[in-house]
């Protein structure tokens, strides 16, 4: 039996990358999956791979940042497919600049599908999971909102908003069984990622700041949203699981040297 049998679960952002792993895990486990993402097309592409792979999917055409879209996404699941167990808010985007570079609509864009997207997602998916004695919300934030991310102001804001609005939600909805968390990835090679490792020394810097000396893969996110979306972390709540290769734990300089004494074994 997997970790997710029974379980009714939405991914948001899942026509690629970490939503596109995330689903096709999800439904490995046994959860029926609505496959969420604003490309249709990739989407129904995703649902039916999982269907040929004797999973159950369905696709849905949503904009995470409006909420009429939002709310029809979890009023079909629950119509469609019997309820709710698992939200997985997963769709973001990046509009990379300094303060003087960005234009207001850059920063309204991607605080819109970023953290607005997050909001929504709780306010319409906690009823229809009250109504089944609780369930699991999990949210992509990222490294970025753990530190200054310079040249990418926006993103790193946003992602800061995830995680705290992720323990503010955490601590509404615990009485009532709900846990919410938020996973933040490192360098992950998603389609977007990929392509920045085009530019000039990119993938060399990026490959030396992991400490296990690579980029990430998707389905290494979709098995940290599997347990934080499975009672194996039923203790688990209002917390930012990093997944990230090291990244954060090594020195931007790396090891320089080995800081014990030269030492003669003595027998």
């Amino acid at each position: 039996m997997g970790l997710l049998e029974n379980k009714i679960a939405i991914v948001t952002g899942a026509g690629s990358g970490i939503g596109r792993a995330s689903a096709h895990r999800f439904a490995t486990e046994g959860a029926a999956v609505v496959v969420a993402d604003l490309r249709e097309a990739k989407a129904i592409e995703v649902a039916e791979a999982i269907t040929e792979s004797g999973g159950h999917a369905r696709a849905m055409r949503v904009n995470v940042a409006d909420a009429d879209d939002v709310e029809r996404m979890v009023s079909d699941t629950v119509d469609t497919m019997g309820g709710l167990d698992v939200l997985f808010s997963n769709a973001g985007t990046l509009r990379p600049g300094t303060a003087e570079e960005l234009t207001v609509d850059d920063w309204d864009l991607v605080m819109a599908v970023n953290v607005r997207s997050v909001f929504l997602g709780a306010k319409f998916a906690v009823p229809a999971m009250r109504a089944r004695g609780g369930g699991s919300i999990i949210n992509t934030a990222s490294i970025s909102g753990l530190h200054g991310d310079g040249g990418a102001i926006c993103y790193a804001a946003s992602k800061a908003a995830v995680i705290n609005l992720t323990r503010a939600l955490s601590t509404d909805y615990a009485p009532e069984g709900i846990r919410v968390n938020a996973i933040c990835p490192g360098t992950i090679e998603t389609p977007p990622i990929k392509r920045m490792m085009d530019m000039p020394g990119a993938l060399e810097t990026n490959l030396r700041a992991h400490a296990l000396g690579r980029l990430g893969q998707p389905e290494e996110i979709a098995a940290a949203a599997v347990w934080l979306a499975s009672e194996e972390s039923s203790f688990v709540t209002g917390e930012h699981l990093v997944v990230d290769g090291g990244l954060r734990a090594q020195s931007p300089l790396g090891r320089l040297a080995d800081p014990r004494p030269a030492h003669k074994r003595t027998v």
